[in-house]
This record gives structure tokens, C-alpha cells and sequence, in this order.
């Protein structure tokens, strides 16, 4: 049986392993598919975290830091609907596919949010 603590440190590492391939791309022409795909997937997992993840239930207070951050970049950050749009114009601009990229990675190190879900899983 999966404890809790085991369950929130299987999410933050799929969090983190998102955000490691992100910052390991190249900026090739394709790759504003990969940066969709992984940005989906750090948007699902923060979601489960916010919406399932009981901070009584962690004992480690540095849950309730990141549980904070989880919601701060939720509300100021959605990059979806921009490669979207992006896409079908742009997809094989390198430079544009970099600075979405960055865009996004500066987004998930906003208020050392990605530093934190490392820490975290560290202490679980």
C-alpha cells in the first residue's frame, strides 16, 4: 500500500523530471511540441496536488511553502493557450521556441518554487 507521503513524492518527482526536461532541450524546430507536452503535464500534477493533496496530512510543514507556490503559479502563469497560438505560425522559429521555453522555465523558478519541490521530496 502507498503511504500519502510516498503518493505527494511520486508527483513532485514527475514535476521535477517535467521541468529537468524542459531546461535539457535544444530549441529545435519540433520541439514546441515537447515544451506542450511536459507544460501539461507539470499543469496536471500541480492540479492533483492542489485539489487532492491534504496539507494535514504531510507532516513536513514545507508541504504548506509549496503548496502556496503550487497556487501562486496557477494563478499568474498559463502558457497553453500562447503555444497554441504560437504553434502553427512559429514552431520551427528557434528563437521564439527558446524564449517560450524560458518564458516557462522562469515561471516554474518563480519564488524558488522548483528548488523547493526538490527540497521537499529530498525530506520525504
Amino acid at each position: 500500500m502507498v503511504t500519502y507521503n510516498e503518493y505527494l513524492k511520486s508527483i513532485l518527482t514527475q514535476i521535477l523530471d517535467s521541468y529537468k526536461t524542459l531546461e535539457k532541450l535544444n530549441d529545435k524546430p519540433g520541439d514546441l511540441d515537447t515544451i506542450k507536452k511536459e507544460l501539461l503535464k507539470t499543469n496536471g500534477f500541480i492540479k492533483v496536488v492542489l485539489n487532492k493533496i491534504d496539507v494535514d496530512k504531510i507532516p513536513s510543514s514545507d508541504f504548506k511553502t509549496v503548496k502556496s507556490k503550487f497556487q501562486h503559479y496557477f494563478d499568474n502563469y498559463f502558457f497553453v493557450k500562447e503555444i497554441e497560438t504560437m504553434a502553427p505560425l512559429y514552431s520551427n522559429d528557434t528563437s521564439r521556441v527558446k524564449n517560450m521555453r524560458l518564458k516557462i522555465l522562469e515561471a516554474l523558478e518563480d519564488r524558488r518554487m522548483m528548488e523547493e519541490v526538490g527540497e521537499l521530496i529530498n525530506k520525504l
